[in-house]
């Protein structure tokens, strides 16, 4: 027997009933941000394949085509540029321009706008503010694909992002929300992750119409019309949906919310350990902070009236610009492009590699949803950071040897370290870009603060698809290099702000915040006794004994 199992023995032998009387049954010891969600995953996990989970999983799946439906546009556009019969039909020039770049910087336009609007979501659910987005996509669906000039065609798809951005705004605040604790990285980041899809079925209808129909313009308006497919199911059957537990509790529907956690996060077993400190922990955190009534949804104060809501907002702000302006937005979107610089011309060559870059993505991203519940988000995001460094600066390097040289050796090499970088970003950005800052805010500010997301990502994106045309004309692989050492710049800012939400639920990141260096909080873990007792009802109870000396 070692001596640390000397001393357990002893301590159980010493202390078989509580200060109260009641009887130990078991002592661990469990090593954890908090306490209280760490024991209980360790000795009551809910099984993740029973039937209340696989439901949710069901529901969650439908709100992912929300962000198929916003892959979707940012592949099309893409791809729709490299063909010929749709720059001849606006009459675009085949280099980037002004004209092109507004095109595309239109939709952070309506983005930007929409944001304004996301607190409806605490007026009417967040159910609601998707019904709604999805119905008006289907309409400006509509505009763009029948607009016979450029101007009606830039309105529609500022129609268009408008209800896209409502919709997408509130998707990813509503499974943050609903997702169990435990898989809420995984369950919610998989959001994400479908946008590679929408790319996969923008670029693949891209290439079959430009196959079959490259003598008329039905080459690029039939993609356009499948647009409104995914938003279209989505806004056939989100009403019947169940409503966020937390909005639930906000409007006083207590026993509407406990339903909703006993029978999705506990498999419907009502006395599960893990209801009672959900309930108790939403409850209390509405109490002290509610949410927002009519009369000050307008009101912002709420964002930044103290240092840890200055904290909190202040890294929403900043994983919002990072996810647009990290150099993913000059690939994903001028990916036909910058095969041009590199000496790749032919136009199914350009869409084959947009369709495999989007393969690649959803691949990549799923991955990383999955592993930002195993390695936390800090260190994904600080690794992936590094990586997009690396493979930008080669990128850059051997677009410059094509350059000097006309190497095909470099040609190669720069498309494929195009396809490391866009590997790299899936793995570890794309499924935390939207859920990420919706973890960090508070209950209170969850909405508010994913407006300010979509306003400051819209920003970033419009800055960045508004130039990068331009740039990409003008200064070829120098715009890699920019990138280059922004990227630095990112992976300093997370190493000392960004802080860690792995392994806690939404309400018990309130004492984070409240910490004094909440990066360094979030990062503590404490090593705490765990009794499990008989209560005087016959019930197994648990208690914290308190904290276990290193």
């Amino acid at each position: 027997m070692t001596a640390n199992d000397a001393n357990t023995a002893t301590y159980a032998g010493e202390k078989t009933l509580t200060e109260d009387g009641r009887k130990i049954i078991e002592e661990t010891e469990v090593d954890a941000v908090n306490a209280s969600f760490a024991s209980i995953m360790k000795n009551h996990k809910p099984n993740p394949w029973g039937k209340g989970h696989l439901q949710l999983y069901a529901l969650a799946t439908v709100c992912f085509l929300n962000s198929t439906m916003s892959g979707f546009d940012g592949s099309l556009m893409g791809s729709i540029n490299a063909l010929p019969n749709y720059t001849r039909y606006y009459n675009l020039p085949n280099t980037g321009t002004a004209s092109t770049g507004i095109i595309f910087a239109i939709f952070q336009v309506g983005q930007m706008c929409a944001a304004l609007f996301v607190w409806v979501a605490d007026w009417l659910g967040r159910r609601w503010l998707i019904f709604i987005g999805t119905a008006g996509v289907v309409v400006g669906t509509v505009v763009t694909s029948t607009a016979t000039t450029l101007p009606t065609f830039i309105g529609g798809r500022f129609l268009l992002s408008f209800f896209a951005q409502l919709a997408c705004s509130a998707s990813p605040l509503y499974l943050v929300e609903v997702a169990p604790p435990q898989y809420r990285g995984t369950l919610a980041g998989m959001y994400n992750t479908f946008y590679y899809m929408g790319s996969i079925l923008a670029t693949s209808s891209v290439y079959g119409a430009h196959k079959h129909h490259s003598n008329s313009n039905m080459d690029w308006r039939l993609p356009l019309w499948l647009q409104m497919v995914c938003p279209g199911v989505v806004c056939f059957v989100i009403l019947f949906f169940p409503e966020s537990p937390r909005w639930l509790i906000a409007r006083d529907r207590h026993e509407e919310a406990r339903a909703f956690l006993v029978k999705h996060h506990a498999n419907g077993d009502a006395n599960h350990p893990l209801i009672a400190l959900e309930m108790y922990e939403m409850q209390e955190s509405l109490r002290k902070d509610p949410v927002s009534g009519w009369r000050n949804y307008f009101d912002l104060r709420v964002l930044f009236k103290t240092r840890a809501r200055r904290y909190r907002t202040m890294l929403n702000m900043t994983f919002a610009w990072f996810g647009q302006f990290s150099g993913n937005n000059v690939v994903s979107y001028y990916l036909p492009q910058l095969a041009s610089n590199v000496g790749i011309t032919s136009t199914d060559t350009k869409l084959i590699l947009n369709i495999g870059y989007a393969v690649e993505g959803y691949i990549f991203a799923t991955a990383g949803a999955r592993l930002h519940d195993v390695f936390g988000r800090r260190k994904m995001l600080l690794s992936a950071t590094a990586g997009l460094i690396i493979s930008l600066a080669i990128a850059a390097g051997t677009a410059a040897g094509y350059v000097n040289t006309g190497s095909k050796t470099s040609s190669s090499a720069s498309i494929g370290f195009i396809f490391v970088f866009g590997a790299i970003f899936a793995f570890g950005f794309t499924a935390m870009q939207p859920i990420y800052p919706a973890e960090v805010m508070a209950n209170d500010m969850r909405a508010k603060g994913m407006g300010t997301y979509k306003i400051v990502g819209g920003a970033a994106g419009f800055v960045n698809t508004f130039a990068a045309p331009i740039a990409l004309s003008n200064i070829g692989y120098w715009f890699y290099v920019f990138f280059v050492f922004w990227d630095v710049f990112e992976f300093a800012f997370m190493y000392f702000f960004f802080v860690e939400t792995k392994g806690l639920t939404l309400e018990e990141m309130d004492d984070i915040f409240e910490a004094k260096n909440p990066r360094k909080a979030s990062t503590e873990k404490k090593k705490v006794k765990v009794c499990t007792v008989l209560g005087e009802d016959g019930k197994i109870e648990q208690d914290f004994v308190g904290k276990v000396d290193a």
